[in-house]
């Protein structure tokens, strides 16, 4: 809960930084778009969430996006049924997950080395796929494209649909790690994996279930993604979104080291990166410190954080002593 309050406190004050600036921050239209990106980049968040816990890592979300994100414009582009393609999509997002798991827990291989040669393999299907050329698929595909691009209105201001897509694998992600032994096992397992297997849990059936999580996240997110730009250019869609999952899932509570970390940290995680990239640019800093800014003030609040643990930590130590 106190990362929780350390994170939601830097939040806080970069909206109240930029709000001080700019009257464009708070307008209706902005905040809409914000919650918008934040619903897009947040899946995937929750779902590296699930992995890191274990003590693992998954470096192939963003080719994973650029895979399926591309092949959806590739299939519609081609008169390919949504109601076929998307089940079809999800699904081979599925068996990604279970061919990461399975490698790194029978074959016994590091999760960086596996997600590593993945985020490779998947971005060179792609771009062989499609020739690495952009594809359209034009905006005959209303229904599905609520997915991306819908709303639920409440007075003055309308929901995006992706944010609520959030909302909804946040609840189920919270759910198991709350209220399910499997949950239980997940962090059981990030603590400490020998003890975990010693005491019966089966510890790669828990690993396998928490990439195969992830991959479908990543899967759906590539769905939404490429829905929201109508157009997919396969060498780039996708790219980096991985490092923005992690950073969100760390900057969140989550542990690299496996065994901590929350869904509500994730979400808020995800909210102060996507404020930052919205300051930048409604603050008018150059386009090209994005990266260099950002890196900057995640690198501050972690310092920051870890700071106030030890203090806590030697505080405890005193009173103890």
């Amino acid at each position: 809960m106190k990362k929780t309050l350390g994170i939601l406190g830097l939040l806080v004050a970069v909206c109240v930084f930029t709000a001080l600036n700019s009257d464009n921050f708070l307008s209706t239209y902005n905040m809409q778009n914000t919650f918008r990106w934040i619903g897009l980049f947040g899946v995937i968040g929750v779902g590296v969430a699930m992995v890191i816990i274990t003590g693992g890592i998954d470096l192939s979300i963003g080719s994973a996006i650029g895979l399926t994100g591309s092949l959806l414009a590739l299939f519609l582009a081609k008169g390919y049924s949504p109601w076929v393609v998307v089940p079809a999509l999800l699904l081979g997002s599925v068996f990604i997950g279970l061919f990461h798991g399975l490698l790194i827990t029978k074959m016994r291989l590091q999760p960086f080395v596996v997600t590593l040669c993945s985020l490779l393999f998947l971005r060179g299907i792609g771009r062989y796929a499609t020739a690495d050329q952009s594809v359209g698929f034009g905006s005959g595909y209303d229904v599905l494209g609520i997915l991306a691009k819908g709303s639920i209105p409440l007075g003055s201001f309308s929901l995006p649909v992706p944010f609520i897509s959030l909302i909804v694998v946040a609840l189920l992600a919270g759910f198991i790690l709350k209220f399910t032994i499997y949950g239980r096992y997940l962090f059981a397992l990030g603590r400490n994996e020998e003890a975990a297997r010693y005491s019966g849990i089966n510890t790669d059936r828990v690993t396998i279930g928490a990439y195969v999580f992830c991959s479908l996240c990543a899967g759906f997110s590539g769905i939404v993604f490429s829905l929201d730009l109508n157009t997919v250019q396969p060498a780039g869609m996708g790219e980096f979104y991985e490092l923005y999952a992690i950073a969100a899932a760390v900057l969140g509570g989550c542990s690299l080291r496996g065994g901590e970390g929350s869904i509500l940290g994730v979400l808020i995680g995800t909210a102060v990166i996507v404020v930052l990239k919205n300051a930048i640019n409604i603050l008018g800093l150059p386009s090209q410190l994005e990266f260099a800014i950002i890196g900057a003030v995640l690198l501050a609040g972690v310092i920051v954080d870890e700071l106030v643990k030890r203090m806590v930590a030697r505080k405890r130590a005193e009173v103890a002593g």
